[in-house]
């Protein structure tokens, strides 16, 4: 039995699947210590792929009228323009301006999975940031509309994997509607605090969940890092106006 999510959630946030045993449990994580990083100033290439979590394929509009001019007027206050009303068409206007932007925001790519049930979920995400040092946090943003949302709720560990270049269908696999994301040829494995944790991967890491703030039609999970392995090969994949990619030298 596997879950999977529709594209028109996925597109913004999450993704699920499931397979074998996998549970969430209790079991103690060991204290191993992991990094975490960034890197930015690259390019992307290579056909359209399925967009991953947080990211979104709309077109550039930035207002009723057109692109918005650097003095025009700004805030809750400023006019909605001809026909649109101060609510809901500003909300899509918004909406879409945001989603045109973050299009321009290089992003690595990152896959969340939990285990609920005795089975296994994951998504890409493109909103894994590191938090802070100490303690170690880090956080990402699920949808609440998620099927995947449920298992992460519960969930006492999450795992955290860093996407290589050589991974780009692995990527479009977890964001993919209908895919059965565990299923061969994806290489998975029961970890600590059975998380399932995905092979060949540039980094990982099993965090326990410290908190699901509210925002939006979203959650922001804030995440304890538990343990993990920094040292996988190959080098960060990236998310760019609506392509998978990687860094340019």
């Amino acid at each position: 039995m596997r879950k999977d999510d529709p594209m028109t959630v996925e597109s913004t946030t999450a993704g699920s699947t499931t397979a074998g045993s996998t549970a969430a449990g209790s079991t103690t994580v060991g204290s191993t210590a992991a990094g975490t990083g960034s890197g930015t100033g690259a390019g992307a290439g290579g056909a359209a792929q399925a967009p991953p979590a947080t990211r979104s394929d709309a077109p550039a509009v930035t207002g009723p009228d057109g692109p918005a001019r650097p003095d025009a007027p700004f805030g809750p206050d400023a006019p909605a323009g001809p026909g649109a009303s101060a609510t809901g068409a500003d909300a899509v206007v918004h909406s879409d301006l945001l989603r045109s932007v973050f299009r321009r925001h290089a992003a690595g790519v990152a896959v969340i999975t939990a285990g609920h049930r005795g089975e296994a979920y994951g998504f890409t995400a493109t909103s894994l940031t590191s938090v802070s040092a100490d303690p170690a946090l880090v956080s990402f943003g699920i949808s609440e509309r998620s099927s995947c949302w449920p298992a992460v709720a519960r969930a006492e560990y999450v795992g955290v994997h860093i996407l290589g270049e050589h991974q780009t269908e692995l990527a479009a696999t977890f964001a993919r509607s209908g895919a059965d994301r565990f299923a061969p040829p994806t290489a998975w494995r029961e970890g600590p605090g059975g998380v399932p944790l995905l092979d060949d991967v540039v980094a990982w890491l099993v965090c326990r969940p410290v908190a699901r703030v509210p925002a939006g039609d979203h959650r922001i999970v804030v995440a304890e890092v538990a343990g993990g392995d920094p040292a996988g090969p190959g080098r960060p994949l990236l998310y760019h106006q609506g392509r998978y990619g990687g860094l340019r030298d």
